[in-house]
């Protein structure tokens, strides 16, 4: 009976462990240009999210506080570049599962977001992507994600984190292309 009190503190050390490194891990890599982009200068910044599919046991979030979220993350990825050149993005926001409090540990769900990009040349007028890029991202898995981060966030941190992990992915796979942005291989 004495090891149920010490499992108990041990999950709340754990919890507050985890709540803490959750909240350090913030946006610190979003605060200037991490990567060369070349000519890249980041013009029009269009997020859509019209209809998105919502998953299984997802929270709700409206069009407005998506496209608020994940403007802000690209503006906050994008907007220190300062090349020659304009680029567009146009992003969907397609589908998402915002995580609820679950069991913790045995069924701590996941959130998940799924986006469709295009990528414009300014000065050219036309897209780069023939086709339209899907990008799924997952939260970002930090001590509060082992016990679930419908217990250790709020909607809106749990969105800002998938909005940042967006933009992340979303220039990973732009610098798959360096020659739409003339960057040095």
């Amino acid at each position: 009976m004495q090891s149920l009190p010490r499992l108990l503190r041990l999950i709340s050390a754990l919890a507050a462990m985890a709540l803490l490194t959750a909240c350090a891990a913030g946006d610190a890599d979003l605060s200037r240009p991490s990567k060369p982009m070349g000519d890249f200068r980041l013009g029009h910044n269009i997020v859509v999210a019209r209809k998105p599919k919502i998953g299984p046991l997802s929270r709700t979030a409206t069009e407005a506080e998506w496209q608020e979220v994940m403007t802000a993350a690209i503006d906050a990825r994008f907007g220190g570049y300062t090349g020659e050149k304009l680029y567009h993005l146009g992003i969907s926001v397609d589908g998402y599962v915002i995580a609820q409090a679950g069991i913790p540990v045995v069924a701590s769900p996941k959130s998940i977001l799924l986006l469709t990009v295009t990528v414009w040349d300014d000065a050219a007028g036309v897209k780069l992507n023939k086709e339209a890029k899907k990008i799924t991202v997952l939260e970002t898995l930090t001590g509060g994600s082992l016990i679930g981060t419908g217990l250790t966030q709020t909607k809106e941190q749990q969105m800002k984190n998938l909005a940042a992990n967006a933009a992340r992915a979303v220039q990973n796979w732009m610098l798959e292309h360096p020659d739409w942005f003339g960057v040095a291989q």
